[in-house]
């Protein structure tokens, strides 16, 4: 069982950078692949970015590879999404989640339903 709890949001200006943290219960975390999600109003939960359990391997979507940043601390159980030149279309609400799956690839990670733990979210907004 894995617990996951976010922090780090606010209501930010266009253009600044944002750090989101999450951390995880559990002594096995160095165990989990982690990812981030974000969900909008009237949209579906989006996939943002991944790393693998090992912590060499990441996964960004497309539309935010180069802006954002994925990172993790095993001695902390802390899983960091740094987020750059944030936009007005950047708001919405930030999850991370945790699988056990050891799988290799970007399709491993992309999807909501390849998670087992979710924590409740962060909120997001950019003004512009």
């Amino acid at each position: 069982q894995v617990q996951l709890v976010e922090s780090g949001g606010g209501l930010v200006q266009a253009g600044v950078s944002l750090i989101l943290s999450c951390a995880a219960s559990g002594r096995t975390f160095s165990q989990y692949s982690l990812g981030w999600f974000r969900q909008a109003p009237g949209h579906e939960r989006e996939f943002v970015a991944a790393i693998n359990w090992i912590g060499g391997t990441t996964y960004y979507a497309d539309s935010l590879k180069g802006r954002f940043a994925i990172s993790r601390d095993n001695a902390k159980n802390t899983v960091y999404l740094q987020m750059n030149s944030l936009k007005p279309e950047d708001t919405a609400v930030y999850y991370c989640a945790a699988t056990s799956s050891h799988c290799v690839g970007y399709g491993c990670y992309r999807g909501p339903s390849e998670y087992d733990y979710w924590g409740q979210g962060t909120q997001v907004t950019v003004s512009s």
